[in-house]
């Protein structure tokens, strides 16, 4: 344990020129007595981390040092080699890239862990597309992902129903979600009453997303924008997808749920809609039985979903839509010959 947490602290010394004791006791999830200890016994053992006192003080490597990738464990490297998509680096016109960097990591590992590419790929493999789609990539994407590793503004027309538009924007990351990529990017220049797209939290505002495939045309410039370092890629796409669930449940429909149907309710609905739902369900009935109302993106789709929970349910409202299961009834007892 504290061989790795050493490991660990030259290799944060490496990648920052000085960081003080509470900066590494924060990223060691330690106190700053341990890092105190562990500073002298790396010192001890021939690293040459040098503690500077004072105001702007901390520690640092001297020297130059830098040391191999010496220390990983067979788990690591192995993870290492899986942190790549093959799929979504030849389509983002990575792959040489990626293969150079696997070569590079793998000459300087242990000869004993040399073989954790092969080991890796051998055993796990990320396939992306969803089933019956045949995955297509977007003649966009090269130039989109350079921008977005360059932080170069790009001008692009986006189809958008009909219509085509012409948006400057900020490529701040791409997002691969069942087979389709998604550029998160901040609008520039959008005419005032567009609707706003960007995700609930103030830190937002102004960053949208958009389907590459919809893009008609992509040229970089060669100005670079300041990107902001409080952009959270990952935090973002999960609020702008969890608002684009909600914002298809449009209707709501109420329904009596057996003790069996509300816990196979999650499995039948979208997920938000079950969150809803069961989040103000009252107690049960005398006959066990809970009444709720059920957010759905229309009649059509409750229909379809809520049939999969068979005599579970019970719906009271809308009438059309009671209507409906009314008529499913009898045609079930027609077919299964029940009077």
């Amino acid at each position: 344990m504290r061989a790795a947490r050493l490991i660990k602290m030259v290799l944060l010394l490496q990648s920052r020129p000085t960081m003080t004791a509470a900066e590494l006791a924060r990223e060691l999830e330690v106190s700053e007595r341990t890092v105190t200890r562990d500073a002298q016994a790396l010192s001890e053992a021939g690293v040459p981390v040098y503690a500077e006192r004072g105001r702007a003080g901390g520690y640092r490597l001297i020297g130059g040092y830098r040391t191999r990738l010496t220390g990983l464990a067979r788990g690591e490297a192995e993870a290492l080699f899986l942190s790549g998509v093959p799929g979504a680096l030849r389509e983002m016109g990575l792959e040489d890239a990626a293969s150079a960097a696997r070569l590079k990591v793998s000459a300087a590992l242990l000869p004993s862990l040399r073989d954790a590419s092969r080991t890796a790929a051998q055993r796990f493999h990320l396939d992306a597309p969803n089933w019956f789609r045949e995955p297509r990539t977007p003649e966009s994407l090269p130039a989109v992902a350079d921008a977005v590793w360059d932080d170069r503004r790009i001008t692009a027309r986006y189809r958008r129903g009909r219509d085509e538009v012409t948006r400057e924007l900020e490529p701040y990351g791409l997002v691969l979600k069942a087979g389709v990529w998604y550029l998160c990017a901040r609008a520039t220049g959008i005419p005032d009453g567009a609707p706003e797209s960007s995700g609930s939290g103030a830190s937002y505002r102004g960053y949208r997303v958009y389907r590459i495939d919809r893009f008609a045309a992509v040229a970089a410039g060669e100005e670079r924008f300041a990107r902001d370092d409080g952009f959270d890629l990952p935090a973002f796409w999960a609020d702008r997808a969890e608002e684009f669930a909600r914002s298809l449940l449009r209707s709501e429909v109420v329904v009596r749920l057996s003790a069996r149907g509300l816990r196979a309710l999650p499995h039948a609905v979208d997920a938000p809609a079950a969150r809803a739902a069961l989040e103000h369900a009252p107690a049960p009935d005398p006959d066990g039985w809970v009444t709720v109302t059920l957010p759905v993106e229309s009649e059509e789709v409750a229909h379809g979903q809520l049939r999969g929970l068979g005599p579970e349910v019970e719906v009271l409202a809308p009438e059309t839509l009671r209507e409906r299961f009314a008529r499913d009834a009898r045609r079930l007892a027609e077919l299964y010959g029940t009077p």
